[in-house]
């Protein structure tokens, strides 16, 4: 029996989708949206005041998921030589400083689209390339582990963002 209440169609990729690969990539691709709206409407001292009890601003959550995608792809995956982090301390990339909204932004949209261009038609078996964040064959990850981890990051801060956009100004949403 259907409860009617209850719509069956699920967030993200289709519910006729299957894949592993296009579920893992169309739900990647469904949270990077997700922060889009999430972060849509605050003004900009809300995006870039930390809110208080979480100590970060969603700007610099926004900043945090570009060098999360720039760590587990560029450096991680395809062993690019580039930094995997900011200069400073561990929380640097969380922090937007003179950074404009658009830059940070910029950033952001700039580290998605390499993963997109780096991952396209990667079969999900295939290792971590060695010589970036990875040196050994045997620390290695496959494509599909380490999409499966940018998964879980953005759905964990995304929930965090639920909680910010609530204290910030009352917006709740899924």
């Amino acid at each position: 029996m259907s409860d009617t209440r209850f719509p069956v169609l699920l967030d993200g990729p289709g519910n006729h989708v299957d894949d592993p690969r296009e579920l893992l990539v169309g739900y990647l691709d469904w949270y990077r949206e997700a922060l889009v709206r999430k972060t849509a409407g605050l003004s900009e001292e809300q995006l870039r005041s930390p809110v208080d009890g979480l100590g970060w601003a969603p700007l610099g959550l926004v900043r945090h998921l570009g060098w999360v995608e720039r760590r587990w792809i560029r450096w991680g995956f395809a062993a690019e030589q580039v930094a995997p982090c900011p200069p400073g301390e561990d929380d640097a990339e969380w922090r937007v400083g003179a950074l404009s909204t658009e830059q940070v932004w910029r950033a952001y949209r700039a580290e998605v689209a390499h993963t997109r261009g780096i991952v396209a038609g990667v079969p999900l078996s295939r290792r971590a390339a060695l010589g970036g964040r990875f040196h050994a064959a045997a620390d290695a990850p496959s494509l599909g582990r380490i999409l499966f981890h940018l998964l879980q990051e953005y759905a964990r801060h995304l929930g965090q963002l639920d909680v910010a956009r609530q204290l910030l100004d009352g917006v709740t949403g899924e």
